[in-house]
Order: C-alpha cells, then structure tokens, then sequence
C-alpha cells in the first residue's frame, strides 16, 4: 500500500508510547479521544483485566466499533504498562490520522516502528496480512467466512455451477467493499487538505491590494 508522506510526521512518543496522530497535531492538545491498537494482530482494544500476578492485560477484537475511546494520557498508559508495550498503537481517533492511518501507510510504517525498537522475533511471527479483507473485517466487523468446506458440501450434492458462480461473487464484492472503505477513509483526508488550501488561499486574497479601478 502507498505510504503518504506525511506518515513520518504522525509519529510521536509519549509516556513510553508510541503514537500515530494527525500531522497538525501539538504537544499541548492533551484532550484528544484514542485508541489503541495492536498493529500485528490488527485488533483494537476493548478493556484490559490483570493476570495472576497482577500484570495488566490488554483485552482486544477485531472490530474498530467494538474499541474502547480513552484519553491521551490514559491510552498511552495503558499501552506502557501493558505486559505485551511492543504491540500496541495509540491513535488518535481524527478522520485525518485514522485515514493515514488504515489507507496511507501508517499501519506498515508503525509494524516497522516496534519492530526496530523491541527486537523481538517472535513479533515477525505474529503479524497479520494487512490485505483489503483483513482492514474490512477490523473496520466494519465483517465476518469474512472461508468458503473452501462449503463448496466441499455443495460439490457432494452436484451443484458445481453454483459453487463457482456465489464463490467468486463473493470474493469479488469483498474485494469492492474492502477498496470502498479504504478508498473512503483517503478521502476524509483528502478533503481535509483540501479544506486547509482553502483557508490559505482566502487569506492570500484578503491581503491582496485592491485593483487600481477601486482606489
């Protein structure tokens, strides 16, 4: 997936934790909601419990709708204290950073990040394709179903043609679903910028001298 270029400028560290938020964002813009995300999993997290020996624990889905907001300071204690701290995100929840986030390249970009940073190998082994099924399922909590034993049990009751026909249907509107959301989530960030040339662009022409016929 293509990295937007503005991916680098996400990136921060706060209370031993790492962030992904929105380019514009400044140290002093405490109040944002977050979540927080295990990047290798691709599961956001919905509470956290402790273990026998009293280590916090957190509990995640793959279901974006299911994560729990917290606070700034909150998300990134969490994610420090936390048995597993090489595994988790916090992102801020901004239509700008989530777009950078799931369809710019900062989900790869973050991958990367811990990864240098914990040098653990059994990271490696624990990550999830990151493939347009994968990012539809964990945004609109879809249940992406493995089609191989039903086409097994339809094919005992010669019904090939059915088979075939309702199993490349399906991938194919996954397929549309999965681009569709990655393509909307782009876009929120698009219109943003957009949205900022234009502010720029009226305070360029209000400090324009008026024509000549004017004066």
């Amino acid at each position: 997936m293509h990295e937007n270029q503005l991916v680098n400028d996400c990136l921060r560290r706060h209370g031993g934790a790492l962030l992904f938020m929105a380019p514009e964002w400044r140290e002093d813009q405490r109040a944002v909601p977050c979540q927080i995300v295990d990047v290798f999993a691709l599961q956001v997290v919905t509470g956290f419990t402790c273990d026998p020996h009293g280590k916090l624990l957190l509990e995640a889905h793959p279901s974006v709708a299911a994560g729990r907001s917290w606070s700034l300071a909150k998300a990134a204690q969490l994610a420090r204290l936390d048995a597993r701290p090489e595994r988790w995100v916090v992102l801020q929840r901004n239509n700008r950073a989530w777009g950078m986030f799931w369809a710019g390249g900062g989900l790869h970009r973050c991958r990367q990040e811990l990864l240098d940073t914990s040098q653990l190998p059994v990271l490696s082994s624990a990550i999830v394709p990151v493939t347009p099924e994968a990012v539809l399922r964990l945004v609109l909590n879809l249940e992406i179903e493995d089609t191989a034993p039903t086409a097994t049990a339809l094919q005992a009751d010669d019904q090939p043609a059915v088979v075939g026909s309702s199993g490349v249907l399906k991938a194919v509107l996954l397929t549309s679903l999965a681009w569709l959301a990655v393509l909307a989530v782009t876009a929120a960030g698009f219109l943003g910028l957009l949205r900022e040339q234009d502010r720029k662009l009226e305070l360029l022409l209000e400090r324009l001298p008026p024509p000549a016929s004017d004066r």
